[in-house]
């Protein structure tokens, strides 16, 4: 039981057959798995998949979250993160100037617009032909359909 055999075994790999390469024997086989495993990583990225079952060629085989590569941004100065709050502040009180100006133009319209209608209709009133009925029991005799167009006035105002 004290004496243990060494046996030399050569186990060839699909990759050291293509590359024609020999494999190393037990002496380091810790450093062969290790390459082996990166070898076979490698070459499972460079050699091209068949064509999936499902058909859907355009889609990518998924990749584990903890092999996804993330980069952090560049990382700002300190002046370049201040100069661009101050750009950002800037645009924001101009925009906010811009609101305000449109808020205001469309205000004025607004208050011109009733004006112009309060003398339009001021106008109106001025212009009518007014006939004072003194004698109300004519009212009496007149159709309905010209009832409807008497209106009644104050005609002091005028």
């Amino acid at each position: 039981m004290g004496e243990e055999t060494e046996t030399i075994e050569k186990v060839m790999t699909m990759e050291d057959i293509l590359s024609n390469t020999s494999v190393e024997t037990n002496t380091g086989a810790s450093n062969t798995k290790q390459l082996r495993s990166k070898k076979e990583k490698s070459l499972e990225e460079q050699i091209p998949k068949g064509k999936p079952k499902s058909g859907r060629i355009w889609k990518n085989q998924k990749q584990r979250f903890s092999s996804i590569v993330k980069t952090r941004g560049t990382r700002l100065s300190f002046e370049k993160k201040q100069k661009l709050r101050d750009d950002l502040k800037r645009v924001k009180e101009m925009s906010r100037a811009i609101k305000a100006q449109k808020e205001a133009e469309k205000e004025a319209k607004k208050q011109r617009r009733i004006v112009n209608l309060k003398r339009a209709e001021e106008n109106r009133k001025k212009s009518e032909v007014v006939q004072v009925i003194t004698n109300t029991a004519k009212l009496k005799k007149i159709k309905k359909k010209h009832l409807r167009t008497i209106e009644k006035r104050d005609t002091l105002k005028l």
